[in-house]
């Protein structure tokens, strides 16, 4: 992918996108709580941002004109998707996710924005055909139609951003997951056959951490809460968040144990 000068109106177009994979199968014990996949290793801003300066370093050791760059996981008002596609990294999926044909959508971005002037790359094309698995999937109605999704009732920004109680009706469809969701991911065929990395950053540093015991949780103290998410992207949610999210979870277990069918 093309790297654009920063400050060029045309910088959004000519730009590069880095992507590390991650693809894992989740612990099944009940009643346990559900991680997405991205949180289950090391904080991915750092093992992102540590490789894009190795990259950019690289550049500026083999460039003979004078470099600038600037690294970014996550950390500046960039449109990552919208970037990553235009370099062709991949396609905007009806989940709002980027698809790699090769590697699916597990993967992180993270761009280095330099002087560098490169020839961009052409944009992905658009491959889900009449694929609609995902939006049917949403437990919460979050993608309400293809390519659009409403923030304010995805589970991933409610385990995560949301401060406060959930309302009832999305909470009750939340199922037993407690950071982050998974769901228009796993259902997406670009997934299906997409190979697993091997990176060992991407690993479960605690064994419990992709499905923490529910009843746990809810009691976690700050010490532990410290300890058991030290270095993990988990530490966005705070401690009374996680705490809520796990009495959630724990509650729409208990609802489904009873057959009362309110809950996904």
């Amino acid at each position: 992918a093309g790297l654009g000068r920063c400050g060029d109106l045309d910088a959004a177009v000519r730009h590069g996108v880095a992507g590390l994979q991650t693809s894992s199968e989740p612990a099944s014990d009940e009643p346990r709580g559900c991680v997405a996949r991205y949180a289950w290793g090391r904080d991915y801003h750092r093992v992102v941002r540590k490789r894009l300066h190795h990259l950019a370093d690289r550049l500026r050791e083999v460039m003979d004109e004078p470099l600038q760059t600037r690294v970014c996981v996550d950390t500046a008002p960039i449109i990552e998707r919208e970037w990553a596609a235009a370099a062709g990294i991949g396609w905007i999926g009806r989940n709002t996710m980027v698809i790699d044909a090769q590697i699916g959508s597990m993967f992180m971005l993270g761009e280095i924005l330099t002087t560098l002037e490169l020839e961009p790359t052409a944009p992905a094309k658009d491959r889900c055909g009449n694929c609609t698995r995902c939006v049917q999937a949403c437990p919460t109605g979050a993608l309400t139609e293809p390519y659009r999704m409403d923030a304010s009732r995805c589970i991933s920004y409610l385990t995560i951003e949301h401060r406060g109680d959930i309302p009832e009706n999305l909470s009750q469809r939340m199922g037993n997951w407690v950071f982050g969701c998974d769901v228009c991911q796993e259902v997406c065929p670009w997934n299906r056959h997409a190979a697993r990395s091997s990176a060992e950053s991407v690993n479960a540093r605690n064994p419990l951490v992709p499905s923490p015991p529910l009843a746990d949780l809810c009691e976690l103290s700050a010490d532990q809460y410290d300890q058991f998410l030290r270095g993990s992207t988990m530490k966005r949610a705070t401690l009374e968040m996680l705490k809520r999210n796990a009495r959630i979870a724990l509650a729409n277990h208990r609802r489904d144990k009873k057959g009362d069918g309110t809950a996904e």
